[in-house]
């Protein structure tokens, strides 16, 4: 079972650097190495999250999102995105773009009249924007799960509390908002005020519309089904797990944003990051989440859920932070991981403890009347 679920990311990586060694040497192959080192250690807590929604849609959509969703991991986010942010900021069109990834020129005045920067720098010039969109998106999803009650708890001394705060209306919006009037007045700088406060607002928006319509739609379809209409119960279905898809496909970009840029402290090649973040990185993302997926893996380690959002809330903040304190990716990841690790041992002990009362209890002699 696990050759079978990993075994076209394995072929994906071999092929993968053997391209990345033909394209730039010895270099190109451990810098493609390291990029998907760097992607699959900042996204196992989106394969986690990605596993609980997979697990609500139909067998179609699941096809759907592991083959068209990997596309537009691999193609979308990792190449086209960088390349799309650099024609809007800087003015270029795509070929000239391209061209200045690929070929940085000595001097810039060959694009740039004015003297201005470059394709790496004129990319992490935009990051404040980014990080605002994709900070608040993975906020309104961290505070979505951790403000509700939940009759099973992780951090139970941390999460009651915070359940009795989201009894508040709207609780989640007040927080993020709050939090993102901070961020943009006390850590973005004077000129991305404005869009820092625009782009966190637009993933706010984007949050509460996709997932929005992912629950209408889940509503609708338990609704028909207790009705035991059949063709009413495929159509809702479909449109369930359409927009279901399209929350994993924007929450898989808000992930991959802080990779993205992370990259950049390691190449700024667009065909080795497309190799390493995208083919390779990508792949065994996906490859996890159907693993979470087959062997039910989340049912069996009840926490790993929980630990995953904590795992986003923090890289929420790590990415609200970033915008005016740089935070290594090093950091970013060990802190995903760190969360993933306490939740798995957590469950560890607890099945352990429910075994243990269970022979205990069977053990015990059937008193005699």
């Amino acid at each position: 079972m696990v050759l079978r679920i990993f075994g076209l990311s394995l072929v994906v990586t071999v092929l993968s650097l053997g391209v990345a060694f033909l394209y730039g040497g010895p270099t190109a192959l451990v810098l493609c190495i390291l990029l998907a080192i760097l992607e699959i250690s900042l996204s196992f807590d989106n394969a986690v999250i990605n596993a609980t929604i997979l697990e609500k849609m139909s067998e179609f959509w699941q096809k759907i999102f592991l083959t068209i969703g990997i596309l537009i991991a691999v193609f979308g986010m990792r190449l086209i995105f960088p390349l799309a942010i650099v024609w809007v900021t800087a003015g270029l069109n795509p070929v000239q773009a391209f061209d200045l990834a690929l070929n940085p020129p000595a001097d810039d005045a060959a694009y740039f009249p004015d003297g201005s920067p470059s394709y790496e720098t004129l990319l992490t010039d935009a990051h404040p924007q980014i990080a605002a969109f994709g900070g608040m998106f993975l906020a309104m999803l961290f505070l979505n799960f951790i403000l509700a009650e939940r009759e099973l708890t992780w951090l139970t001394w941390l999460e009651r509390p915070l359940a009795k705060v989201g009894k508040l209306d709207m609780a989640a919006v007040v927080v993020a908002g709050i939090g993102l009037i901070l961020v943009a007045e006390f850590l973005a700088e004077a000129d991305d005020r404005s869009t820092v406060l625009l782009a966190g607002l637009i993933g706010m928006v984007v949050y509460i519309a996709v997932n929005g319509l992912g629950n209408m739609f889940h509503v609708e379809e338990h609704a028909e089904e207790a009705t035991g209409g059949p063709s009413t119960l495929a159509k809702a279905t479909g449109k369930a797990g359409f927009f279901l898809f399209l929350y994993l496909e924007v929450l898989d970009a808000s992930f991959s944003f802080d990779g993205v840029i992370g990259a950049f402290a390691i190449t700024s090649d667009p065909i080795i990051i497309a190799l390493g973040l995208g083919l390779i990185g990508a792949m065994f993302v996906r490859s996890i989440t159907i693993y979470l997926v087959r062997k039910g893996t989340l049912s069996e380690y009840v926490f790993l859920e929980h630990g995953a959002h904590w795992a986003i809330g923090a890289l929420a903040l790590i990415l609200m932070v970033s915008i005016g304190v740089h935070v290594n990716e090093i950091v970013t990841g060990l802190i995903g991981v760190a969360f993933i690790g306490a939740a798995v041992i957590s469950s560890i002990r607890r099945n352990r403890n429910e075994g243990e009362s269970e022979k205990t209890l069977t053990s015990e002699p059937t008193p005699v009347a």
